[in-house]
């Protein structure tokens, strides 16, 4: 078909719209129409540039056709822009096409130009950062060397001043010298050669190093004048700076300050004054370093050390010397000397005595003593209304116990329950010492033991008042009669036989005679009239210490005179400290504590000996000084004990004495104290213990490595180690030995005591004779015809060759002959031959003893 016969085409529209919208369609059916507006197309041109003309407004359709517009000038993009169709020739969706196509043409067009603009800004601003770090390095450059040559200036300008100085000194000292030369010539008629003129000459100060003025720019500045950047330069304001006149110097000492002062009076020709000596009284002890002399008296060590190298003695700062040769210097020095003894650097309680009026009176101290398991603890528990023995272990009183009784009458009486077995001697000692009355608890069914004398005989030596109780007086085979009557062979006579000891028949279990027994304390109290001052500085005796885990060194004491108090310094024993705590016998803490009760002391430096005097002093320093004085007596006496001298070390060495070492370690400083007695008892000539260490408290790591080196058990007496010596008990493979009864203990270290030593090995001669002939036997061997003289002779016994009574040799007889018959024994009286083994050393008249070696049980 040809052109003409084709249909008109409508132009494409969307269903149901208009030509210039677009329908848009939502989600639920929903639409929208929007109309297309079309804008005209914006051009980008250069600055400077003209912008393209406009194209001429689209005319009316009409049937003619349509000029051509006319053509625009090229515009300045890269890319030539795209030609727009005639508006009636492009249908909408062409049109919407056509505009996102140039929107986006435009968008990309707009991105690319502005990510070039700003590369160019990024890259003007790099060299603008490179340039001011330029000029910032040139301009440190510029200072550094404006300061160096400020520096060099001004030590140019000091060392000008300085020469100019030396110049004017030389001119003046030129003067001087001519007018007495001329002076001199005038005078004298004789023609002498005039003196040679000495010309002082300044020494030029040392030059200081450059990087030194670097660093300090401002004072070589300020030196040379030019002090305008002085503060600029400075650095950091700082509080010395602000409050220094000379801003930059340092701070000069008061004795920089005082010796600046008194050169300027010297140099200004001003009388100097010489300073007061200042007298001291000083303290002289028996011996003193000569550091400590220096300082009581003030004076310089070396100045000390001189005058007695002057004195021919050789000594340094931290050597002692005497009394005598401390008062010299101390008078050489012109100090007035206060001469003391060790008795006045020590306490000394005896001495102190409270006036008659001051005292008051005070509950007795009773101390409850006898025989192991005669009820000692048991009768306490019935005072008290309370029950100890279920805690003792074994049932028996390992250490001193302190308590305080409330009696009916409101009375108070203060108990020491102290141990009864044997291995508590010194215990039972201590117990008597510090007591008023001692009551001796015997059991009526058991009678008098050695514990019982031994208690008798410490009251005796105390002389401390006796209350004998009768325990067990329930008991079917009780008889107190017997006891009465054997206390009479210790010298105790009770009232029933006509003396002057109170007796008491108890029962401890049944409650029988309690009350009998408080009453004739109270009646032995009065006779005492016991009294005490409260209001002074307390006095205390230790009865028990022990190192507690979590309290530290913890001593129970009782108070014999003054008020014991929270807060007060005391020193006990070689410690010192102050009282941090106070507990009473119930547990409770207390303020305070008056004469007669018992408390534990926290507040210790160390666990004091029992038995120690604790004394309240008037300030820490004098406690410590005599804790110092008495630990340095107590090292003494320790250092005079030891061997002085080689030989006794090497005699000691070499003794046959086999050593059993141990260490021991305990609850409390009483039980330690006994477990050493009673173990050095156990030694003997053949075997003795040594006691390498003996402490308060856990087993620590020291300890364990201790026992590890020396191969020795430890002892761990009411006390376990700590986790890390379990540690290193595990890994050395230290033997441990943990016992909670001080017999079973004992029993224990006998039995390892004895199979260190074996069995026990006893002779018994059997027979002896005498030789008379020596023949040879074999190759080698000697034989030897003997007469039998006493008892026996067997093969295979033991036998001794002695010659003149002294030893030949130690043997056994190997073959033994009668008349070329081998037997096995020849009896006194006959003759016969023998062969001794490993020994050919026999000649006539020699004598053999034969005996037989038998094993026995040993004991200790």
């Amino acid at each position: 078909m040809s052109d003409e016969k084709k249909p008109a085409r409508k132009p494409l529209t969307l269903k149901g719209s208009q030509p210039g919208e677009v329908k848009q369609t939502f989600s639920h059916g929903r639409t929208n129409k929007v109309a297309v507006e079309v804008k005209r197309r914006r051009k980008l041109v250069k600055p400077g540039e003209e912008p393209a003309a406009a194209p001429a407004p689209t005319p009316a359709p009409a049937p003619t056709p349509e000029p051509a517009p006319a053509p625009a000038p090229a515009p300045a993009a890269k890319k030539p822009a795209p030609k727009r169709p005639a508006p009636d020739a492009e249908t909408p969706q062409e049109r919407v096409a056509r505009l996102q196509r140039e929107a986006e043409e435009d968008r990309l067009r707009m991105a690319e130009e502005a990510r070039k603009r700003d590369e160019r800004k990024a890259k003007e601003r790099e060299q603008e950062e490179k340039q001011r770090a330029e000029d910032k390095q040139k301009a440190k450059e510029e200072a550094e060397k404006q300061a160096s040559e400020d520096a060099k200036q001004a030590v140019k300008d000091e060392a000008k001043a300085a020469k100019d100085e030396a110049k004017a000194a030389d001119a003046e000292a030129e003067a001087a010298a001519d007018a007495s030369a001329a002076a001199a010539a005038a005078d004298s008629d004789s023609k002498t050669p005039a003196p040679r003129k000495f010309t002082p000459v300044a020494r030029p100060e040392p030059k200081r190093p450059a990087k030194k003025e670097e660093k300090k720019p401002a004072r070589g500045a300020a030196a040379g004048g030019g002090g305008g950047n002085d503060k600029r330069r400075s650095g950091k304001l700082t509080v010395n700076k602000a409050l220094n006149e000379d801003e930059g110097r340092r701070a000069r000492s008061l004795a920089a300050l005082k010796r600046a002062r008194e050169k300027e009076r010297r140099a200004q020709g001003g009388p100097s004054k010489p300073r007061e000596k200042q007298v001291r009284d000083v303290v002289v002890p028996e011996a003193i370093t000569v550091q400590e002399l220096a300082n009581r008296m003030a004076e310089k060590g070396a100045d000390l050390v001189k005058e007695l190298f002057n004195l021919g003695m050789m000594v340094t700062v931290n050597q002692t010397i005497d009394q005598d040769t401390a008062e010299l210097l101390v008078d050489q020095f012109g100090h007035n000397v206060e001469r003391v003894s060790e008795a006045d650097v020590d306490i000394n309680t005896t001495e102190d005595q409270d006036p008659e009026e001051t005292l008051k009176p005070r509950a007795p101290v009773v101390a409850v003593m006898g025989h192991v398991d005669h009820g000692k603890t048991s009768l306490l528990d019935a005072l008290r209304k309370t029950n100890v023995t279920k805690g003792e272990a074994g049932g028996i009183t390992q250490h001193i116990g302190a308590y305080q009784i409330t009696a009916k009458d409101k009375s108070k009486i203060t108990v020491l329950d102290t141990p009864g077995h044997a291995a508590f001697t010194e215990m039972r000692q201590r117990g008597a010492n510090v007591t008023d009355i001692v009551i001796l608890v015997v059991a009526a069914d058991d009678g008098i033991m050695p514990q019982t004398i031994e208690a008798i005989n410490h009251a005796k030596a105390a002389n401390t008042p006796i209350i004998v109780a009768i325990n067990k007086i329930d008991k079917p085979e009780a008889n107190a009669q017997k006891i009465r009557e054997r206390l009479l062979e210790h010298e105790v006579i009770v009232e029933a036989m006509s003396g002057d000891v109170q007796d008491v028949e108890v029962s401890a279990t049944k409650g029988t005679g309690l009350d009998k027994l408080v009453d004739a304390i109270n009646l032995q109290a009065e006779l005492l009239e016991l009294k005490a001052r409260p209001d002074r500085a307390a006095e205390a005796t230790v009865i028990e210490a022990q190192l507690d885990k979590g309290r530290g060194p913890v001593a129970t004491v009782l108070v014999t005179r003054g008020t014991l108090k929270r807060g007060d310094t005391f020193v006990v024993g070689t410690e010192s400290g102050r009282v941090r705590a106070l507990i009473d016998d119930n547990g409770k803490q207390v303020k305070e504590a008056g004469p007669s009760t018992p408390v534990e002391v926290l507040g210790l430096g160390g666990v004091p000996d029992a038995g120690d005097q604790m004394t309240v002093v008037e300030n820490e320093q004098r406690a410590r000084e005599v804790a110092e004085f008495r630990q340095a007596k107590a090292t003494e006496s320790r250092t005079a004990l030891a061997p002085t001298n080689f030989d006794t070390m090497f005699n000691n060495m070499q003794s046959n004495v086999i050593e059993f070492p141990v260490l021991v370690k305990a609850d409390v400083k009483g039980s330690v104290e006994a477990i050493t007695t009673a173990l050095h008892n156990l030694s003997n000539d053949d075997i003795k213990v040594r006691v390498l260490h003996a402490g308060v408290g856990a087993i620590t790591e020291s300890d364990v490595q201790l026992a590890g080196a020396s191969k020795a058990p430890i002892i761990g007496f009411n006390v376990r180690p700590n986790p890390k010596a379990r540690e290193l008990v595990k890994r050395d493979g230290v033997r441990m030995m943990y016992h909670d009864v001080i017999y079973h203990l004992t029993d224990e270290i006998t039995k390892e005591m004895l199979g260190e030593l074996g069995p026990l090995k006893v002779e018994n001669v059997m027979g002896r004779a005498e030789i008379k002939e020596v023949f040879k036997s074999g190759k080698k061997d000697k034989a030897a015809g003997l007469l039998v003289v006493e008892g026996v002779i067997r093969k295979g016994l033991h036998a001794r060759l002695t010659r003149d009574d002294v030893i030949v040799s130690a043997t056994t007889i190997a073959s033994l002959r009668r008349f070329k018959d081998d037997v096995d024994e020849v009896r006194s009286g006959l003759e016969c031959g023998v062969v001794l083994e490993d020994t050919n050393d026999i000649k006539p008249g020699d004598q053999l003893e034969v005996f037989e070696v038998n094993e026995e049980e040993r004991t200790l």
